[in-house]
């Protein structure tokens, strides 16, 4: 299959500095809203991109699940691949690709464990067949079959029978404190909108645009 001349222009949208708001949490928030509002699907689906000690990166899709002036969480079982490379290398980026509405956030920052009290409180909010599954996959980890796992979650169906279940204490929340956002925009001929917001040392948010 030829796919180099597979492309669209786009021309739904521009971000200019006068429409770009001063602060990326809200600017975040604002385009979340219409991300929300266009009933994309998996609006909060982020790639989350890691690195091991030695540099080397791994991504995958999460969903984003709290976002506030503190950071950006997700929740994961505490011993998969991306929470060893985060216990390695603190430092990850989050990218929202809203493609849809030809745009893209990048979020980078660091990752560091919830607390207990937060990560309970979200999983008591989650289907018990999601919770279900938290007990049942030993996640990153090499199985056998699909079998084996189905397996493993009956066994938990029926451990958990009677009652609420628990928080596994190998399972919970990621918040990324950011010191970076990406706007982007897509615009016609390649010559895409993209502003950078940079934390300085007093805290305060430097903003550039930057060449597409």
């Amino acid at each position: 299959m030829e796919i180099a001349n597979l492309r669209n222009e786009y021309r739904l949208a521009e971000l200019t500095k006068k429409t770009l708001l001063s602060d990326p949490f809200l600017q975040f928030e604002k385009w979340m809203e219409e991300a929300v509002k266009a009933e994309l699907r998996e609006p909060t689906a982020m790639v989350l991109s890691t690195a091991d000690k030695a540099g080397a990166p791994s991504a995958r899709t999460v969903l984003l699940k709290i976002y506030d002036r503190e950071g950006f969480v997700f929740f994961t079982n505490y011993q998969s691949r991306k929470s060893r490379e985060i216990g390695e290398n603190p430092q990850v980026a989050l990218l929202f690709p809203w493609l849809d509405l030809e745009r893209q956030v990048i979020v980078m920052g660091t990752a560091e464990r919830v607390s207990t009290a937060e990560s309970m409180k979200y999983f008591a909010s989650r289907p018990r067949g999601s919770q279900l599954g938290a007990w049942s996959s030993a996640q990153s980890s090499a199985i056998s079959s699909r079998k084996l796992l189905q397996m493993q979650f009956e066994k938990m169906k029926e451990k958990f029978m009677h009652g609420e279940i628990p928080l596994p204490d190998f399972w919970g929340g990621y918040r990324v404190t950011p010191h970076r956002f990406e706007f982007w925009q897509g615009r016609p001929n390649r010559l895409h909108d993209r502003f950078e917001f940079v934390r300085e040392a007093g805290g305060e948010w430097k903003i550039d645009r930057l060449a597409p």
